[in-house]
């Protein structure tokens, strides 16, 4: 099964990729208290239809690239 994460856009220069940014609460072991964490993945987007800001769907896929293994789904 194929994982899927929400994120945002955070850059759309490159030619049929986004670098989408997802984050997520993670405990601290010890003080059990919750921070933000992100993450920034390189998603393939074959149209160059999503911009800057907004919200999305991303699935993994295979590898496309050096370092782009997810795709956009939709826009939320």
């Amino acid at each position: 099964m194929k994982r899927k994460l929400q994120g945002i856009i955070i850059s759309d220069k490159m030619n049929k990729t986004r670098i989408v940014e997802v984050v997520r609460l993670k405990k601290h072991p010890r003080y059990k208290k919750y921070f933000k964490v992100s993450t920034r993945f390189k998603a393939h987007d074959e149209n160059n239809e999503y911009k800057t800001g907004e919200k999305v769907f991303i699935e993994e896929t295979r590898p496309i690239s050096k370092e782009k293994r997810w795709r956009i789904i939709e826009k939320i």
